[in-house]
């Protein structure tokens, strides 16, 4: 009796430990699977660049104007400097410095630094907190859009102190006890303005500037670099909270600002209302299936993309840095900080889809910026146009919103100011402004000449750095001139329309037929000598390229695919081309090729994922017959280099520009050609993908089975109907639909590989 009822006690203990088991994974399942997508992000990937810019655990919410982080922002920093009042722009600087510190004061900024622990800190888009060890001072903040809201504990029981400081030249003034107001001028241009409450009094000897107290106690200090110390006489264990409105209008407008965005002292209040706003931004995907990792890779990217344009209205009104004045708004909006060379390809065909109403204030912004200023803008930033990198491509974005029925904007004034760009701006890269010499050259030649090796720089315009970049302005005027011309045709602008298409097909008159690549010619119209694609043009290749070399800008044609796979000898010689790209030697010890290429991150062979001339490449393979090689290498690709670590970005994230490739591809499709309302389809991620659109409209994509090994289309449905194309149209899913695809283990090389069954490439 006693063997058995030992027995019988063991048997329902483990038939209960069973059930428990069974019930706490359950548990977890449902957990995992109800999990809100702000907790999916991890702001810390990319924190370690392979060679360049890293990205930075950003605070924010969607497309708004407060932004912060802990100074440095690179992962690898061993301790914080502070943090900013603002971030003004994406890797364009910040203004102010805000930081905690115990005993006695210095207004040396650096004697401030504190180490820290990534283990006690937290990182979320709309929540940040550290242990900053040195005063041992727990510090977090959360921000709403113009506003931020610090709580500061310290732990010692020493004097407790928060140091402020203008960064450049301005002023800090001590209103009372717990008030401070004053401005630092960012860029030598613009002045941005803020205003701090405390929770509790700070004392009445709080001021101080250059190590010298001031002897008026209570006051103003204006000038150089000025630093105020703040100090507080905190019980034990209670934390002081700090609130900062910002504005880049006036004094007044930030203590509005912060009124209207923070009008208590409700820390979690604030809190709770960013991550809400940060789940409804990014809850417009979902998608099931996938690892975790690829979930946390995939809404990450989601919410890099949100950082910018940002909107910089303030009740009514904005700065413009394009005339440096301000601007009565009824629309309340007025977007910055963009960097079209970057985001055109994919993270402005992202929020067309996800947020086509914005997306037109955006694009409405530009038309602005054009009336401001003359001319549209390439970089438009805080500070007015930052002409970076090259070619017009707000045709693109333009173009792309236009033909997917993104109507809020002035369209013709639109048109006016593409068109003014294209017949009278220079296209020299890191410029803006009237034609040169180089230009007109252009206009009557149809390329951009290039000079031999070693010839000296005959036009003063040229920036001494960036070069003239002759093959790739060549090839990218060609893709913006085709955007123009596809606008002017619905605007029936025939006349503009025949002319910006033959302008669009330039990119031909550098195609070099004997050595297979686009390649530099000279004003004579001979090749340029002794030329090799992979290393001639110096650093970066900027003479002839730009970042990249002939290996990558051979595939820069996104508006006339058919035409390039003519030039490269038909569908069969072309994908033996693009397979060659992925295999094709660096050429150089790698040391030495970063040396020369430190954009060329990411590196497959010759193909570069860490740099955006890189990200249509891998979906050239649908146009050519070999739909599952594009399956294949994207997936290939996503695995590789985008991880959930803080290695988890091949090259400059460049505030969304890698993101948004991140963001489609996991989905299964992407923009070869933005302008064409059409995506190509790769292998999804996840099982099923929601994509919630305009007017309660969701379009899904059902992959079954997909998972790592099956990255294969078998065959698949759209909207009910079998479908055996590599693409479908906005038209196909505008309104909604479901696009299901069966996923296998083994490439299925009869579907989509039909010379009908290409994607689109150009508008009837």
């Amino acid at each position: 009796m006693k063997y058995d009822s030992i027995l019988s006690l063991n048997l329902n203990f483990r038939l209960n430990l069973l059930f428990i088991i069974v019930f706490c994974l359950v548990l977890s399942s449902c957990v995992e699977k109800t999990r809100a997508p702000v907790d999916l992000v991890n702001p810390n990937i990319g924190g370690i660049s392979p060679l360049l810019e890293t990205t930075v655990p950003l605070v924010n919410l969607p497309n708004s104007m407060m932004r912060i982080h802990r100074l440095p922002g690179n992962y690898q920093a061993e301790r914080v400097n502070g943090f900013p009042f603002i971030v003004c722009g994406h890797r364009n600087g910040t203004a102010g410095l805000l930081m905690p510190t115990s005993g006695s004061i210095s207004t040396d900024p650096v004697k401030w630094q504190s180490y820290y622990d990534h283990d006690y800190e937290v990182c979320m888009p709309y929540y940040y907190s550290v242990w900053l060890e040195d005063p041992d001072i727990n510090l977090e903040f959360t921000v709403a859009g113009k506003s931020s809201f610090y709580r500061i504990l310290w732990n010692k029981n020493n004097q407790k102190n928060l140091m402020l400081a203008v960064t450049t030249k301005g002023s800090i003034n001590i209103i009372d006890k717990n008030t401070v107001e004053g401005y630092e001028i960012y860029q030598n241009k613009v002045k941005v303005f803020f205003y701090l409450k405390t929770e509790m009094n700070f004392t009445s000897d709080s001021i101080w500037e250059a190590g010298k107290k001031s002897t008026t106690g209570i006051d103003s200090i204006e000038g150089i670099r000025p630093v105020v110390s703040l100090i507080f006489n905190v019980r034990e264990k209670a934390k002081a909270g700090i609130k900062m409105g910002v504005s880049f209008v006036n004094a007044e407008q930030a203590r509005k600002n912060l009124e209207k965005d923070i009008p208590d002292w409700n820390f979690e209040l604030v809190k709770e209302k960013g991550r809400k706003i940060w789940n409804e931004a990014l809850g417009k995907i979902e998608v099931e299936g996938g690892t975790q990792d690829q979930k946390v890779v995939f809404y990450t990217a989601l919410y890099r993309t949100y950082e910018r344009m940002v909107n910089i209205s303030e009740d009514g009104r904005y700065y413009s840095g394009f005339d440096n004045l301000i601007h009565n708004d009824n629309d309340t909006s007025f977007f910055v900080d963009d960097w079209m060379w970057d985001t055109y390809r994919a993270a402005h065909p992202l929020h067309a889809m996800l947020n086509p109403e914005i997306e037109g204030l955006k694009i409405q912004s530009y038309v602005r910026m054009y009336e401001q200023s003359g001319w549209m803008p390439s970089f438009p930033i805080l500070f007015g146009d930052y002409p970076c990198m090259n070619g017009h491509h707000s045709a693109a974005i333009i173009a792309d919103a236009y033909f997917k029925g993104i109507r809020n904007f002035d369209i013709q004034k639109a048109y006016e100011g593409l068109r003014k760009n294209a017949m009278e701006a220079t296209m020299l890269p890191w410029r803006n402004g009237p034609m040169c010499s180089l230009d007109t050259f252009y206009l009557e030649k149809g390329y951009y000449p290039a000079l031999n090796p070693g010839e000296k720089e005959t036009v003063a315009l040229v920036h001494p750095f960036e070069k003239r970049q002759a093959v790739a302005l060549t090839l990218g005027h060609s893709y913006d001139d085709w955007c123009l011309a596809q606008l002017a045709k619905a605007l029936n602008k025939n006349d503009d329309y025949k002319y910006f298409l033959k302008r669009s097909q330039n990119f031909k008159n550098l195609f070099n037929t004997e050595t297979g690549f686009f390649a530099p010619r000279t004003a004579d119209g001979n090749w340029v000598k002794d030329f090799d694609p992979k290393f001639s043009g110096g650093l970066g290749n900027r003479d002839y390229y730009d970042e990249n070399n002939g290996w990558t800008y051979l595939w820069d044609v996104q508006h006339d695919i058919p035409g390039l796979i003519n030039l490269i000898g038909g569908r069969e010689k072309f994908v033996k081309r693009l397979d060659q790209l992925f295999i094709e030697p660096l050429g150089k010890w790698k040391p030495d090729y970063l040396q020369q290429m430190p954009d060329a991150t990411g590196q497959v062979g010759q193909f570069v994922m860490g740099n955006e001339p890189s990200l249509h490449i891998p979906y050239l393979y649908n146009y050519a017959g070999a739909p599952w090689k594009t399956q294949q290498r994207v997936r290939m690709l996503l695995d590789t280099w985008f991880t959930n670590s803080v290695f988890g970005i091949p090259g400059d994230e460049d505030g969304g520009g890698l993101s948004a490739f991140v963001v489609f591809s996991s989905m299964g499709f992407y923009p070869v050609t933005p302008g064409i309302p059409a995506f190509n389809i790769c292998s999804p991620v996840f099982k099923t993908v929601s994509v919630k659109l305009l007017n309660n409209k969701t379009f899904r994509i059902i992959a079954k089975g997909s998972d790592r090994q099956n990255k294969y289309i078998q065959k698949a449905i759209l909207n009910g109907k079998a479908w055996n194309k590599p693409w479908f149209s906005w038209d196909d899913i505008k309104e909604g639909g479901v696009l299901v695809l069966e996923m296998g283990s083994r490439p299925n090389y009869s579907w989509g590989s039909g010379t009908g069954d290409a994607p689109p490439s150009g508008l009837n």
